[in-house]
């Protein structure tokens, strides 16, 4: 991976590195941090841009354009002809259900200059309270795309008596820049970041902040380099999933429901193994579905035909883990852009994709838990401090 990126900063120093639309929206989208700038983006790459491509794959469908590229992927010999790349880039459907609004939206906390903290008054009030104070980083993937993802880690930790700290405003982590070449602008952002949370850290000095959240890995590793002991004195980085074990959330074994379980490549579970932990939480035994999904940030979009390949063998292990499963079954992730990749066999494989925080939400909580949680916070659960 370090080659990799090396090796892409070279290139982009020679004037040599190609560009490449797909790569570009993407990038862009990372970049903003206007509110008005990202709705805008919102609503022309995802409602627009996904309902073309949705589009685009049923009629491909239909004439049977696509179906040989899935069954039979072709080997990479050089960059394919572009009527290849487009039947690949259409070949598996964009995921149907994305939220229409982000998580800072919905929840009237864009503005940039203040610090969001959310925390249940019904349980600070309770006699020997004694709730965590969480500083929560979501990340793009989790706020501006899926932000069901943000929203469902905000409710959890709601639930669990912790005060959740937001970053000010819409923030990258800076990974997707460093990863893609532009080490530079990945390094300023990462600066950038870390000079802003010493500025929450002394505005927030009242609160005793000892755990960092993510609930994305490749957020995770960005962030391991923010040195945010240095930020909060003797703090932790730690995923969601692994917090709510620590903190004995457990299902009570949904009847009815099977689950597969997908190891992200950027896995946020660091401290125990990824499967157990979705075991646990889920209270009933977990399959592990093996093999990359096939998006990988934006390969899905900058190298579709890969892309196709990864994907070939991906379908076969989900077919498997189904079958052992009895022939029924969600597969559960913890990484934002495998929520995606997942979410694209749904017509070959007959299987649904779901985050576990999200699953666990919706069973702890009620299937109405989003719309409890926004009227919750909305009504005197969010502070809002100056930064």
């Amino acid at each position: 991976g370090d080659v990799s990126i090396a090796m892409r900063n070279f290139l982009r120093r020679q004037g040599k590195k190609k560009w490449n639309p797909g790569a570009a929206a993407a990038m862009a989208f990372l970049n903003a941090k206007d509110p008005a700038t990202i709705k805008l983006l919102r609503a022309g790459m995802i409602n627009l841009g996904y309902k073309a491509q949705q589009l685009g794959h049923r009629l491909a469908r239909s004439f049977g354009l696509v179906q040989d590229s899935t069954r039979h992927p072709p080997a990479t010999l050089g960059r394919p002809p572009v009527k290849a790349q487009v039947i690949h880039f259409l070949n598996k459907p964009m995921p149907a259900k994305v939220p229409s609004r982000t998580s800072r939206a919905l929840l009237d906390i864009e503005d940039n200059t203040l610090i969001p903290v959310i925390r249940n008054p019904q349980k600070s009030r309770e006699p020997g309270y004694e709730g965590d104070a969480v500083f929560y980083f979501p990340g793009c993937g989790s706020e501006r795309l899926f932000s069901q993802v943000g929203l469902a880690t905000q409710a959890m930790l709601w639930h669990v008596g912790a005060t959740t700290v937001l970053p000010p405003g819409y923030l990258c982590c800076g990974y997707p820049q460093t990863s893609s070449g532009n080490e530079d602008v990945g390094q300023a952002i990462t600066m950038q970041n870390r000079v802003l949370f010493h500025r929450v850290a002394n505005t927030l000095n009242y609160l005793d902040i000892r755990t960092v959240i993510v609930s994305c890995g490749t957020c995770l590793d960005q962030l391991e380099k923010y040195q945010f002991d240095k930020i909060f004195p003797g703090c932790r980085l730690l995923d969601i999933h692994e917090y709510l074990l620590e903190k004995g959330i457990r299902l009570d074994g949904l009847q009815g429901t099977q689950y597969l379980y997908h190891e992200p490549c950027h896995t946020p579970m660091k401290v125990h193994n990824g499967t157990r932990t979705a075991a646990v939480l889920m209270g009933k035994p977990v399959l592990l579905s093996d093999r990359c999904c096939g998006e990988s940030g934006t390969l899905a979009v900058t190298r579709p035909d890969v892309s196709t390949q990864v994907r070939f063998r991906k379908q076969q292990e989900i077919e498997a883990g189904v079958s052992a499963l009895g022939g029924t079954a969600k597969i559960l992730t913890s990484c934002p852009s495998c929520l995606q990749g997942l979410a694209r066999y749904r017509e070959d494989v007959n299987v649904e994709a779901e985050y576990i925080v999200v699953e666990l939400a919706r069973s702890l909580l009620g299937a109405d838990w989003q719309e409890k949680y926004v009227s919750a916070a909305n009504s005197g659960g969010i502070e809002r401090v100056l930064l």
